[in-house]
């Protein structure tokens, strides 16, 4: 064959309707939205059409009705909008995968409008949602232009007859024979869940008839909000209106924090509400919920391309009428758009921090504890968002005051330079807290696992920062003057008594001479130690050797306790000793806490040194 040859794929309906009735879409309650989309771009079209002249004006209110009738077996969607021809309904519904509101927006809005206009239908393939529940689907339509109107009706194999009809009202219904294996579809509750899913804040009011008879007097009240609070400019919304609709669509009776009301124009062009949620304890799920719209049509939950995970912990809505669906609109076709989206939602949030910072600090101070763990790890994981709040970043102190980072550094300038002191436990690490604090060294509390690790974060962010336990380290304002004397014979003693033979044992002059000995770990050492409990939590292997701890027993020559086991005759060492073992499990008792042995040990000694003091 020499010539090359053109032509165009054919496909059978035979073929393609079962492939429409169990594939086209992840969930079939789908099929409701996109019925009910259809009705409200029908509308929005009419609506664009009025406003260039092109079609009257009209007196009557534009709206939806879904009607429910379980007798007959049928669901239907109507609307008093565009309505169509007999042309376009050959053209538009006989024909897979042709969309009118493309058309329309070529037309009448030109293409780089397209995502301004309102309409929501794009593919030309919403309207065949219906077969996955109905085994025949009729159209009664009549067009805005006069033009008689048409009956259309199609079986699940895809034969149709199309014949003048009767219709004296401009509009569309849709009417959905719903098949016996569907029946939950004729349910009322059902149909109600899902037109509050899909359809709750739709711009057209919709209104539901479930057959009930109403009571006298009872007025119809649309099922949706057509200006949610996400379209209005931020300026004009109460604070009680946000916490009104937080509870509407979360049905969560706690309020939440703070809200960010983001309004982006050029060049994202997207809107939504989003809610730093409150957390009642440390064991809740933590997992938020951002419902992500495409002109005021619910798509779907949690969508990661456009919610960085480290922020997922969110609770709004998002209008993103550019997001690059797919055809079910049920998940994003990943583009520089979708990235530059995420990049500005992050932007907000972190500008919302630093705002509440800057300008109302007393309110910032009191949220910090609920979402400090979200700051932190996201400071942790997006280098950006670090540099943006980085001086919004406070600290706990042991008093329950805050301070930024900056401030907690630049108050440590002439006592220790670069380092921030912290405790883990402020009860068992209370003695090491008080020497500090004795000495102006304000003590930052740590609270949960992730603070050591956000603190080495920082570390590597800024230069010279270091972040020490107060029971890890010796700082040089808590030594007094005086000469430091070394004693081995005490050395020896205390590493006899501590049953490490390598105990690195030091001889410092306190300012506090009531504590005789203290007990340090290094901080490398102990973070090391951490991160190997971590790894055998997380399902590392079982049975690693523990990793070696670097102690320090600080003896304060200082200390007329100290000072007496140190002048002990020789015939006295058996007493020495006992002093000295009691002392070194003081120290450890305020480093962490004793296992079994060490407890009764230390009990036993207690009781045995009040009964020699009762002789």
């Amino acid at each position: 064959m020499n010539e090359k040859q053109k032509g165009g794929i054919s496909v059978n309906t035979e073929n393609i309707f079962p492939v429409i009735k169990k594939w086209l879409y992840s969930e079939k309650d789908i099929f409701l939205r996109e019925i009910v989309s259809n009705a409200t771009d029908a509308v929005t079209k009419l609506k664009r059409l009025q406003s260039l002249g092109e079609a009257a004006e009209s007196t009557e209110p534009y709206r939806i009705d879904v009607i429910l009738d379980k007798e007959a077996k049928t669901l239907t969607v109507e609307d008093n909008g565009i309505g169509m021809t007999e042309e376009e309904l050959k053209k538009y519904i006989c024909s897979i995968a042709l969309s009118g509101a493309v058309d329309f927006i070529q037309k009448y809005e030109g293409e780089g409008d397209a995502s301004k206009n309102g309409i929501i239908g794009h593919f030309g393939l919403g309207f065949y949602s219906a077969f996955m529940v109905s085994d025949t689907v009729e159209i009664h339509t009549r067009s805005y232009t006069g033009a008689p109107a048409v009956h259309w009706t199609c079986s699940a194999e895809g034969e149709y007859e199309i014949e003048a009809d009767d219709k004296e009202s401009r509009g569309t219904e849709v009417i959905m024979h719903i098949t016996d294996d569907e029946a939950a579809y004729l349910e009322n509750g059902k149909i109600r869940e899902m037109l509050n899913k899909y359809c709750a804040f739709m711009p057209v009011e919709i209104y539901f008839d479930d057959g009930a008879e109403k009571k006298e007097g009872e007025e119809a009240k649309p099922i949706n909000d057509t200006t949610p609070l996400w379209q209005k400019p931020p300026s004009e919304c109460t604070e009680e209106e946000y916490k009104d609709f937080y509870r509407k669509v979360f049905a969560d009776f706690r309020e939440p924090l703070f809200q960010i009301h983001i309004n982006a124009d050029y060049p994202l062009n997207f809107k939504g509400i989003l809610y730093f949620p409150r957390i009642a304890n440390n064991y809740e799920s933590i997992e938020g919920q951002v419902k992500l719209y495409y002109n005021q049509v619910f798509v779907a939950d949690n969508i990661k391309e456009v919610i960085p995970e480290y922020l997922l912990m969110l609770k709004g809505v998002l209008d993103c009428p550019e997001l690059p669906l797919n055809v079910s609109r049920s998940y994003l076709q990943t583009n520089s758009y979708v990235a530059k989206v995420s990049a500005h939602i992050v932007k907000k949030v972190a500008d919302k921090l630093v705002a509440m910072n800057r300008d109302d600090r007393e309110t910032y101070e009191k949220v910090w504890d609920d979402i400090k763990t979200f700051v932190e790890y996201a400071c942790m994981r997006d280098d950006k968002f670090w540099n943006r709040t980085k001086d919004a970043l406070l600290l706990k102190l042991t008093d329950g005051s805050h301070v930024t980072i900056k401030d907690y550094l630049d108050g440590a300038k002439e006592k220790h330079e670069n380092t921030v002191y912290y405790t883990t436990d402020p009860s068992l690490q209370a003695q090491y807290i008080a020497m500090y604090e004795a000495q102006s060294i304000r003590v930052v509390h740590f609270d949960n696992m992730l603070d050591t690790q956000f603190a080495a974060t920082v570390e590597s962010k800024m230069a010279g920062v270091k972040f020490v336990r107060v029971d890890a380290d010796l700082a040089g304002v808590l030594k007094g003057d005086g000469e430091t004397a070394e004693n081995e014979a005490m050395r020896d003693l205390f590493r006899k008594v501590s049953g490490n033979d390598k105990l690195t044992v030091k001889f410092e002059v306190l300012k506090d001479a009531d504590i005789p000995v203290i007990l340090n770990v290094s901080e490398d050492s102990r973070r090391m130690e951490d991160m190997m409990k971590m790894y055998r939590m997380s399902g590392g292997q079982d049975g690693m050797p523990d990793f070696p701890v670097d102690t320090t027993l600080i003896v304060n020559t200082a200390s007329p306790l100290v000072q007496k086991i140190g002048g002990m005759p020789d015939g006295d060492g058996a007493k020495a000793e006992s002093f000295a073992a009691y002392l070194y499990r003081l120290a450890v008792l305020s480093q962490r806490r004793f296992n079994a042995k060490e407890m009764q040990t230390f009990l036993k000694d207690s009781y045995r040194i009040l009964g020699e003091l009762l002789q």
